[in-house]
């Protein structure tokens, strides 16, 4: 069975289930969360905008790989494309990383099978397992008795991996529901590929693996979450939330680490300064976000906080016309190299400008890395252990 065509949707209007695939690590591990952040109205930030013109893209030149328009089709739409304000230079780079390694999944899908089925930005349903629950995979590949799944990722701020990752399995789940009749599936393959990071993850696993998961864990956990029932749980989970600024169990599990007593650490246990050393980060993120949602709740509702007030930060100094200071200066007889300094741009910005390929062709021998600075973490981390100095030896 072939594919039809490319299901062309729009992707800033998708419609989002309830317990959706992209929540699903937060409704899984905190199965009340999603109905109680209901009472809040959806946000969309700078950079799920950004991810939705990212998919656009890929979706434009992955149409034209599979010969759903012509190349005359093809640039009349990109030109409109690149007038939008989230295209430039990187995400262009990015995006054909992601166009890239989807047609080598593709071709090696034909190779594999002389009738694949390949969809793009297809919707499924994985509602038997959770209520009314639907998705979008941006790319649904069946061939032989192989399934696989792979999703972009457009942010660059952390890394997501596929490994047991529940979106993915859940998209899987849908993709098995609404066409595994037609094939023998035996293995699944999910990848993320996540380009501004460098981060292409992979996680392998039998289908009889994905069903237990589903019927065991995935089923169980979705019909409480879907009640709004179950107990609140604080974790990594609580990143997304959006009660995450006034949640009480949150709360309650980073007090526990704020109500140590700091004023005598050397009484601290061995155990106690690792529970604060593990504890660290998210006790900071929470106390961040209590404070964007107080201010916000502030500036946007004139929220009156006991004891606190608004007040106007110290403004920060700027040249109003900086063509006209050094005409000023210059006339006032002060040389050039008083008024400015001329310098070479960053690297961050070179690399930007020639494209990763030919800043390393270039000035790759020019360039030296000076050695990270030493961080204490969870032995969890992947990063590879490092000795002390030989001089902590004999402290």
């Amino acid at each position: 069975m072939k594919n039809t065509g490319v299901v062309s949707v729009n992707h800033s209007e998708r419609a989002h289930a309830s317990l959706g695939a992209s929540k699903a690590r937060q409704w899984l591990a905190c199965t009340p969360s999603i109905r109680l952040g209901e009472q809040y109205e959806e946000e969309t930030s700078v950079y799920a905008r950004e991810g939705t013109f990212m998919h656009e893209l890929s979706e434009l030149y992955l149409s034209y790989e599979l010969k759903q328009m012509t190349k005359a089709q093809l640039n009349k739409k990109l030109k409109q494309m690149k007038q939008n304000k989230f295209y430039n230079s990187e995400i262009e780079q990015a995006v054909q990383i992601y166009v890239d390694v989807v047609t080598e999944k593709m071709n090696e899908a034909r190779a594999r099978s002389k009738d694949p089925l390949i969809l793009i930005e297809q919707k499924v349903d994985f509602s038997p397992w959770v209520p009314e629950a639907f998705g979008t995979g941006d790319l649904i590949l069946f061939s032989g008795n192989r399934l696989e799944i792979v999703d972009l990722k457009g942010g660059k701020g952390v890394k997501v991996s596929a490994v047991e990752n529940p979106q993915m399995r859940l998209y899987a789940l849908g993709a098995i529901n609404n066409f595994g009749v037609l094939f023998d599936i035996d293995s699944i393959l999910m990848t993320i590929v996540q380009p501004r990071l460098d981060n292409i993850s992979t996680d392998e696993m039998q289908v009889d693996e994905l069903l237990e998961w589903a019927e065991e864990v995935v089923k169980p956990r979705a019909e409480l979450a879907f009640k709004g029932e179950g107990d609140f749980i604080a974790g990594e989970h609580c990143r997304f939330c959006k009660v995450k600024a006034s949640c009480r169990a949150r709360a309650e599990e980073n007090l526990k680490l704020a109500c140590m007593d700091f004023q005598k650490p050397p009484l601290l246990t061995d155990d106690e300064v690792v529970e604060v050393l593990t504890s660290i980060d998210q006790l900071l993120s929470w106390a961040k976000d209590v404070q964007e949602y107080a201010f916000a709740m502030a500036m946007n509702e004139n929220k009156q906080w006991p004891g606190m007030k608004l007040v106007e930060g110290r403004g920060s100094r700027k040249y109003s016309d900086e063509n006209a200071v050094i005409e000023v200066l210059t006339a006032a007889g002060y040389n050039s190299d008083v008024i400015y300094k001329k310098s070479i741009n960053t690297i961050t910005t070179l690399e930007k400008e020639l494209g990763k390929k030919a800043f390393q062709e270039l000035l790759g021998s020019l360039i030296t890395k000076a050695p990270g600075k030493v961080k204490l973490v969870p032995e969890e981390d992947k990063r590879p252990e490092i000795k002390a100095s030989p001089e902590a030896d004999f402290q």
